[in-house]
C-alpha cells in the first residue's frame, strides 16, 4: 500500500477540522448509537477506519457521509473525543470539492438549493425549495397531502421574505437596555410554518416580564446544507446576526429554534477556538465581534434565568392529569462541548418545566432521539420510520401528548402523521403552546395550526372550553 496515500486524507481531516481520526480504536460506539446506521453502507466506524487507511475510493462510492442527519451521537458518545459529524461534515464538502458526484443527489440538490435561497433572500423560502426539490427531482407530488394539510392549517407562506442585509457599522458602545429585554433569534420557521410556535413564546416571555427584541435584518444560520458544505459560511451567518445583536446592545439571546441555538453555539465556539477564522470573517462583514452576547435556548431561559417559581406564579389553569412525553431532539443538548448541558443524554429541563405546569412528565425511552429532520425534504421514508418509532414510545410509556422545543422536530411529529396510517394519533405541542394555555392565554396558544388536533383531548381533560 502506498504510505503517503493512506495518510493523506486524515492528515487533510486534521488541518481543516482539527479532528484526529488516528484516535478511533474501533470501539463502535458511534455506530451503535446512530439512528441511521442500518441506512448506510458503511457504518460510522467504518468510515473513520477508512480515514484513518485513506480509503477515498471508498468513501467517494459510500452513501453515508450523504446520509448522516448531523444529529450529534456519534460525537456525543465517542470516548475519544473525537467530533465525527465534523468529520462527515467535511467529506461532504472535500467530495463536493473534488467534483465527486453525490450517491444521494437529492440530498446535494437540497443543500444546493437551500443555500442559493439563502444567498439571495437571505432566509428560507420552504414552499419554494420544496416545490422545486419535487420538480428536480421528477417527483411534483411528493408529500402533496402533507402540503394540503399545512396550507388548511395555515402553515404555508405563499410569499418568500427578503431580507435586505442591514450595513454593519464600527465598533462603537451601544446605548444601555433594559434588563427585562432579550435578544430573540426567531429562525425561518418560526416566520412561517411554525407561526404558532413564534406566538406562544413571544406571549409567554411577556406574560413572564421579558420583552423579546427580534433584531432588524437578521439572516438564516444555514442551518444543516451549510455546515455540512461549507465550515466558513456555516460560521459567517450566525456571526452576521451575533453581530447585528451586540450593535443593538442586547447582551442576551434566545433562539426557540433547536437548529438555530446549535449553529449559533457551535458558531461562536469555533471562532473561539480559531482566532485566524474570527479575523478573516469580519474583515469579509466589515465589523468586529467582542462576543459580548450570550446565547441561550428557549429552555434554558425559561428553567434557569426566569425559573421555575416564576412560571408556576403565572399558572392560572393547571394541566392537572396530562402526561407529557418531553421530547428534546438531537441539537437541545447535543454535543454537551457544544451546547454547554449537563445532561445531554437524559435532559430533565423540560420536564421540570411540565411538572411546574401542573402535568406529569412520563419518564420514556426516546427523548433525546433523531427524528431526522435534516432529511425531511429529500428522505422522508427514513423521516417517517424514525420518528414513527419516537412517537410510538410515548405511547407506550403512557403519554397523552408530545411536548417539542424545535420547529423542525414539531413538523415531523405533527404532521407527519397525517402519513402513518393506521397508527394512533398522539397530539405534538410546543413547549409554549402548553404554557400558554397554563397560563390563560388561550389565544396566543395557536392550537388550531397543528395538524394532529389536540384540542379534543384538552376539551376531554377539562382544559380548554
Amino acid at each position: 500500500m502506498d504510505t503517503r496515500l493512506s495518510t493523506d486524507l486524515a492528515r487533510r481531516i486534521q488541518h481543516a477540522t482539527g479532528e484526529n481520526v488516528y484516535l478511533c480504536y474501533q470501539c463502535v460506539k458511534c455506530t451503535s448509537g446512530c439512528p441511521l446506521a442500518e441506512y448506510f453502507d458503511l457504518e460510522p466506524n467504518q468510515v473513520m477506519r477508512a480515514a484513518q487507511l485513506g480509503l477515498e475510493e471508498d468513501l467517494k462510492a459510500s452513501k453515508t457521509p450523504w446520509l448522516c442527519a448531523s444529529c450529534q451521537t456519534c460525537t456525543t458518545r465517542c470516548p475519544q473525543g473525537i467530533d465525527i459529524a465534523r468529520v462527515m461534515d467535511y467529506l461532504v464538502g472535500d467530495l463536493l470539492d473534488q467534483g465527486v458526484k453525490p450517491q444521494v443527489p437529492e440530498v446535494a440538490l437540497f443543500n444546493k438549493v437551500f443555500l442559493r435561497d439563502v444567498d439571495l433572500l437571505g432566509r428560507s423560502y420552504e414552499l419554494g425549495l420544496l416545490g422545486e426539490m419535487n420538480l428536480r427531482t421528477g417527483k411534483p407530488l411528493k408529500d402533496i397531502d402533507l402540503g394540503i394539510g399545512m396550507i388548511q392549517h395555515g402553515k404555508i407562506r405563499f410569499v418568500p421574505e427578503f431580507v435586505r442585509r442591514r450595513k454593519l457599522h464600527a465598533p462603537g458602545t451601544p446605548a444601555a437596555r433594559p434588563p427585562t429585554e432579550i435578544g430573540y433569534f426567531p429562525g425561518c420557521s418560526l416566520h412561517s410554518l411554525a407561526e404558532e410556535f413564534d406566538s406562544s413564546t413571544r406571549a409567554v416571555l411577556e406574560a413572564l416580564g421579558l420583552k423579546p427584541v427580534e433584531p432588524e435584518g437578521w439572516i438564516c444560520c444555514g442551518s444543516t446544507p451549510a455546515h455540512r458544505t461549507d465550515h466558513h459560511l456555516a460560521t459567517k451567518l450566525p456571526l452576521y446576526s451575533l453581530i447585528l445583536l451586540e450593535q443593538t446592545g442586547l447582551q442576551d439571546v434566545t433562539l426557540p429554534c433547536a437548529a438555530c441555538y446549535n449553529r449559533f453555539r457551535a458558531a461562536s465556539r469555533d471562532l473561539r477556538l480559531d482566532p485566524a477564522l474570527k479575523q478573516e470573517l469580519e474583515h469579509e462583514l466589515g465589523a468586529s465581534y467582542d462576543d459580548s452576547v450570550g446565547i441561550v435556548s428557549l429552555l434554558d431561559l425559561l428553567v434557569e434565568r426566569v425559573g421555575l417559581e416564576a412560571v408556576r406564579a403565572h399558572v392560572r389553569k393547571p394541566l392537572q392529569g396530562l402526561k407529557v412525553a418531553c421530547y428534546y431532539g438531537c441539537l437541545l443538548t447535543r454535543p454537551p462541548e457544544v451546547t454547554g448541558s449537563t445532561e445531554p443524554e437524559y435532559p430533565r429541563s423540560m420536564d421540570r418545566l411540565v411538572e411546574a405546569l401542573g402535568a406529569t412528565p412520563v419518564d420514556w425511552d426516546r427523548k433525546v432521539s433523531c427524528c431526522g429532520a435534516s432529511l425531511s425534504g429529500t428522505r422522508s421514508d427514513i423521516v417517517l420510520e424514525l420518528s414513527g418509532e419516537i412517537l410510538s414510545n410515548a405511547r407506550a410509556r403512557g403519554a397523552d401528548l408530545v411536548a417539542i422545543a424545535c420547529p423542525l422536530c414539531h413538523t415531523n411529529l405533527d404532521g407527519r402523521q397525517t402519513q402513518m396510517p393506521g397508527k394512533e394519533r398522539t397530539p405534538a405541542l410546543y413547549i409554549t403552546q402548553l404554557m400558554a394555555l397554563a397560563f390563560g392565554l388561550d389565544d396566543q396558544a395557536g392550537l388550531k395550526r397543528n395538524l394532529v388536533d389536540p384540542r379534543p383531548l384538552l376539551r376531554s381533560r377539562g382544559l380548554l372550553a
